[in-house]
């Protein structure tokens, strides 16, 4: 009985500690929307998940220290539940992120981002004007752009330096106007434009400005560029998830079966009674 116990516990402290990584997740994500991603509602639902295992593990432990059923059953249903809906998100995580990348461009070291390239429902909320609205203001306020600016012995890097940089998808796609627009550059900050006539059909071309306030912050590249932020940080948080998933779910098998264990030496054990005071019967009886 003991020994069932002590496996229930340490199987809790176990999923207690695996709860940990997918809240520094969440949080991870928080300070990626903080700073570049600025999509703040996508690190709720993994931080909810931490809390809720981390809660239910700390309830697990107390039931198996404490020989509580109810808190043991409470916690066998809760983290059942826990389990579906992280692997409900995984999938999800995976379908919202599945399309879309950067183009190579030539003789560049960074790619260009297109709208085009990404669908679904993350593409819709992204490019809703609504939420854009919010994010470019936020991208704005974060110095995305002032950021990426160089200086090389007392002047602004060479355009032949610049092109050697591997950029951000945000640099990429909200900072500088696309490549194919042909824009000649100057520094970081300023491009200036082809002739009207050899512009070629992407409006983008007309949305950049030189004004350190206006940017490309409205371009379907700036919006692509924040989809490829989203897209990687989300996959690297999907590894994590699914390497915790594997380990809740042997983790809650093996803890059912002990569970189904420590019930039928309930049912087969009178109180107060051990294994081997039942291996020698007495035949006095209080």
């Amino acid at each position: 009985m003991r020994t069932t116990n002590h496996l229930i516990g340490m199987l809790n402290f176990l999923t207690f500690l695996l709860s940990i990584p997918i809240l520094g997740g969440g949080i991870w994500l928080s300070t990626r929307a903080n700073n570049t991603d600025c999509m703040r509602f996508l690190q709720w639902p993994v931080i909810v998940i931490g809390v809720a295992i981390m809660i239910v593990s700390i309830a697990g432990f107390a039931g198996a220290c404490y020989r509580n059923t109810l808190l043991m059953y409470l916690y066998l249903w809760v983290m059942f539940l826990i389990i579906v809906v992280l692997i409900g998100f995984v999938i999800f995580a995976y379908v919202v992120t599945d399309k879309g990348s950067g183009r190579s461009v030539p003789n560049r070291a960074y790619k260009d981002y297109y709208l085009p390239d990404y669908s679904g429902w993350l593409k819709d909320r992204v490019a809703s004007d609504e939420y854009w609205r919010k994010i470019s203001s936020c991208i704005r306020d974060s110095g995305a752009c002032k950021n990426s600016g160089r200086v090389v012995g007392g002047y602004p890097e060479s355009a032949e330096m610049y092109y050697l940089r591997k950029l951000s998808s945000i640099e990429s796609g909200c900072c500088k106007p696309p490549s194919e627009c042909g824009f000649t550059y100057v520094n970081e900050t300023t491009w200036n434009p082809v002739s009207s006539g050899m512009m070629v059909n992407n409006r983008d071309c007309i949305r950049w400005s030189n004004d350190q306030e206006q940017r490309c912050y409205n371009c379907n590249s700036c919006k692509a560029g924040v989809l490829a932020s989203l897209r990687k940080s989300w996959r690297k948080v999907s590894v994590i998830n699914i390497v915790v998933l594997i380990i809740l779910i042997i983790v809650y098998v093996v803890a059912c079966a002990a569970f189904r264990n420590n019930k039928r030496m309930d049912n087969h054990e009178q109180y107060g009674e051990t294994r081997m005071e039942k291996s020698r019967p007495s035949w006095i009886r209080f």
